[in-house]
């Protein structure tokens, strides 16, 4: 009897204890056991029954036993005695070394438990079917309906994340941090990776024809916005180089023909998800996106390669990379940056913790901590960093100095 309520106590451990979506793995994979404890799962109320049902059965029917064996052995004063000493072996070795076995060792446990635990629900499923439903109705006083309340076992975005922080051993961090950066994609607008309207590599169709030419012979990109006088009013279409080699090689060519090889400019709000526009970029087949915010102002541009960097990091092949860099790092851990970088950028390169929920570049959280364009030299605290501005032009800040800002011994 013992050894019996041992099992059924490491059953109802290692049952409960099981990773299920190990579980649901191994189940589509073809495993036998895994299948059977899955569909077990699936009616807690049924497999407690069953297991508590022999549990007690097998305690009690041991309590009854050890009584008459103390009271033929030692009398009425026997009862006592056998009562203590049962109590001790059942704790240690019917609850607490099985359990403790089945918490450490669930799916060995549990894998060969429900070889016995499936025919035993299927012999006593009357008697299991009436004592849940009189347990389900004596719930149904505290206002605990089990056939509607169903265990979620769905993660949240944090647990998530949880989830793939704990993996350091199965994963390398590569594969974590492209992970953790796809779970951010939802809280990620296309405003924050897009290229700046600013820095937008466009050309103007009104310009000289040799002089539109050479523009297209020099460009870093294979996608070229085209625009007629000002970038903002009159948009021409976005030109595949690609695409459009075969006319260029003409030795007769007109800029009719290359207008007529450019394609509609695909528009998309400043406050779409990343997540959103991945999908979005492959429904529509593209592979170019012009941002605009609320009012259709033009607000700068957003490519696949852009929102693919946020999950895999900075590309080789990025054409806007610059030949000279832009950050220095000094031996006392300060850095001299470029003030038009982005921020979210610095965090993740440099590990800085600057926030993210105001302007997207330096020189914009500068400016708008002050209220205005500071003179060279001036500084502020931003969180546990102070910024101090080493340059400026005529309408912005040209390079800023970051220096952590280390907490005096006490």
């Amino acid at each position: 009897m013992v050894l019996l309520s041992g099992f059924f106590s490491s059953s109802e451990t290692s049952l409960m204890a099981l990773n299920r979506y190990r579980l649901k793995h191994k189940a589509n994979a073809g495993n036998k056991a895994a299948i059977k404890a899955l569909r077990l799962l699936e009616k807690p109320d049924r497999l407690l029954g069953v297991i508590l049902m022999g549990n007690n059965f097998v305690n009690i029917f041991a309590s009854s036993i050890a009584t008459i064996i103390a009271i033929r052995l030692l009398g009425e004063a026997g009862i006592a005695i056998a009562a203590g000493l049962l109590t001790l072996i059942i704790l240690i070795f019917s609850e607490v070394a099985p359990k403790t076995v089945a918490a450490l060792y669930p799916e060995k446990i549990a894998f060969r438990a429900v070889y016995i635990l499936e025919p035993l629900l299927m012999l006593f499923s009357s008697i299991v079917w009436f004592v849940n439903i009189v347990a389900n109705n004596f719930l149904k006083l505290f206002n605990v309906d089990v056939a509607k309340t169903k265990q979620d076992h769905s993660l949240s975005q944090e647990e998530l994340q949880t989830l793939i922080d704990e993996a350091t051993g199965q994963l390398p961090k590569q594969y974590r941090d492209m992970l953790t950066s796809i779970l951010r994609l939802e809280s990620v607008t296309v405003e924050d990776v897009m290229i700046p309207k600013q820095e937008i590599y466009a050309v103007d169709v009104d310009q000289p024809f040799d002089e539109f030419l050479k523009c297209l012979q020099h460009s870093p990109y294979t996608r070229i916005p085209l625009f007629r006088g000002n970038l903002d009013d009159d948009f021409v279409g976005i030109l595949n180089l690609r695409r459009a080699l075969p006319v260029l090689m003409r030795n007769e060519i007109a800029l009719k023909d290359i207008i007529k090889m450019s394609r509609p400019a695909y528009y998309v709000p400043e406050t779409t998800p990343l997540s959103k526009q991945l999908g979005n970029f492959n429904k529509n087949k593209r592979r170019m996106a012009l941002i605009v915010d609320e009012y259709g102002d033009l607000q700068g541009l957003l490519t696949v390669e852009d929102l693919l960097e946020e999950i895999v990091g900075k590309l080789s092949t990025d054409a806007r990379a610059k030949e000279i860099d832009t950050i220095a790092i000094h031996a006392d851990g300060s850095m001299t940056i470029d003030a038009a970088e982005f921020i979210r950028d610095l965090n993740k390169e440099y590990l800085l913790d600057l926030p993210t929920d105001g302007p997207k570049t330096l020189n914009g959280l500068v400016q708008e901590q002050l209220e205005t364009l500071p003179p060279v030299g001036t500084c502020i605290k931003v969180g546990n960093y102070t910024l101090e501005v080493l340059e400026v032009s005529q309408n912005a800040i040209e390079t800023i100095k970051i220096s952590l800002i280390t907490p005096k011994k006490t």
